[in-house]
């Protein structure tokens, strides 16, 4: 499992999964996708992610999501999206394992009740049930610290990731310094255009929609920040922060809707997104022609 733990701290693309006319997946587009990514040498591919619309897809598109990735990844490292309810969630390691996948990103759990030692529980049992399985935990809620965060790490010694996703360095950067940067491999989980953030602070990778569309960007980008070449930083961060800001825009209603255009736009999958995802204006398309025209000149 370590070379998949090291995969973690570099990038982390989180699939799109594109739909055909009769809204189904498209999975002939879907595969050459990741496969784009395999080949560039893109770390680590997420099926099933958020920008997967995991929430929006059935139980057996889950399934051939996985089944597709694991086919098409060449070598970057397989790491399937799980989550809902707890039984659910161990069903879901199972079937994971079963594929021969090393590792499981657990989604943040969608319950509008919920406490931190709730959190901490939830994760607990589904990575208890799995201990052959690598998990990375997703955290997006500020509430939780490096005392939830050390409690599971203790006891759940397949826990070694985490995805953090709250929008606060400083509250990130205190996480590590508390439990050691190097206790997990931990990972911006809110893209290229926040990493700098916090990368000085004990983040040695991050997650990625937008290396669906340009990987080799997202690797430079990477490279630069390992470096620490700060010019060439901040080069790609202008090249990248467009895009992302696009994303962000309107609670992020629009998040996946701008990296499937920007897919369309290159002939390589149909833009639609199901609901409850927003899809996007004619100006945000334009919007996205012109950041793919950007890119271009750059020479992505």
């Amino acid at each position: 499992m370590s070379t998949s733990v090291d995969a973690l701290r570099g990038v982390t693309a989180i699939t799109v999964t594109p739909f055909d006319g009769t809204g189904g997946p498209d999975w002939s587009g879907y595969e050459a996708i990741v496969a784009r990514m395999g080949a560039a040498g893109v770390h680590v591919i997420t099926p099933n992610g958020n920008t997967s619309e995991f929430y929006a897809l059935s139980r057996q598109e889950w399934q051939r999501a996985n089944e597709v990735t694991m086919a098409a990844a060449g070598g970057s490292v397989v790491m399937p999206g799980i989550g809902y309810d707890i039984a659910t969630a161990q069903d879901m390691a199972v079937a994971v394992q079963q594929l021969g996948a090393p590792l499981a990103m657990l989604h943040q759990p969608v319950h509008p009740h919920q406490s931190v030692a709730g959190w901490a529980a939830y994760n607990r049992l589904i990575a208890q049930s799995a201990p052959g399985l690598g998990f990375v935990l997703y955290v997006k809620d500020s509430r939780i610290g490096a005392d939830a965060l050390g409690s599971l790490f203790d006891a759940c010694p397949n826990v070694v990731g985490i995805k953090y996703a709250v929008a606060d360095p400083l509250r990130f950067g205190e996480i590590c310094a508390a439990l050691g940067a190097d206790r997990v491999a931990w990972s911006c989980g809110l893209a290229e255009r926040w990493a700098p953030s916090f990368w000085p602070l004990g983040a040695a990778g991050f997650t990625s929609g937008g290396v669906n569309v340009a990987p080799r960007l997202s690797l430079d980008y990477l490279s630069a920040l390992r470096s620490g070449d700060q010019a060439e930083i901040r080069r790609l961060w202008s090249l990248i922060s467009p895009f992302e800001k696009m994303r962000a825009e309107d609670a992020t209603a629009c998040n996946v809707a701008v990296v499937k255009e920007a897919l369309a736009q290159q002939g390589l999958c149909d833009a639609g997104v199901r609901p409850p995802a927003g899809g996007l204006s004619s100006q945000q398309r334009e919007q996205v022609t012109g950041v793919l025209a950007s890119w271009s000149e750059a020479g992505y």
